[in-house]
């Protein structure tokens, strides 16, 4: 299973570059998560066209949806071995040196937690969770998570504009 992580994009509208993103490395994803700070509802209804689309609020989200965005979202990802990955997803908040931790306490035991905020890159483990920060799309980062049928897990970091740029 892939997981397809991006974060803090920052964009008023899709635009050719966001396009090529989505084309290039989200829409091929089993599930694409959303860590918060889409900053406008046409990025989230162009998102939406994902069948298997998780997002959570950010700090910068203050447009109007027909629902609203969760701050936390929680999930059972089901593997084809029968086991199952369990994701924390929230924004984060505070200082940025310790949002980690503060996202982490939200989802105690789980496998698998992804927050944004920091624009940072985080592939780090905490108390036998795997901890992920994708960065900023807006900056043109984003992770591709590889879920084993076992539960392993391994992130790839994507500099999208420097993939862009090279020839």
């Amino acid at each position: 299973m892939r997981l397809a992580v991006i974060s803090d994009t920052h964009l008023s509208a899709p635009d050719a570059r966001f396009e090529r993103i989505y084309a290039n490395h989200l829409a091929g994803a089993d599930v694409l998560l959303h860590c918060g700070d889409m900053v406008s509802a046409s990025i989230y209804h162009s998102l939406c066209r994902h069948p298997r689309f998780l997002a959570v609020r950010g700090n910068c989200d203050h447009f109007l949806l027909d629902h609203e965005l969760p701050p936390t979202v929680s999930a059972e990802l089901g593997l084809a071995s029968g086991r199952v990955l369990r994701l924390g997803m929230a924004h984060g908040w505070g200082e940025r040196p310790t949002v980690w931790k503060r996202v982490a306490g939200l989802f105690p035991g789980f496998d698998l937690v992804c927050y944004g905020h920091t624009h940072r890159r985080d592939w780090t483990e905490h108390d036998g969770t795997r901890l992920l920060n994708p960065g900023s799309l807006g900056e043109g980062s984003l992770a591709l998570v590889d879920v084993e049928d076992d539960g392993s897990l391994a992130c790839r970091f994507v500099d999208a504009d420097a993939e862009e740029a090279a020839p």
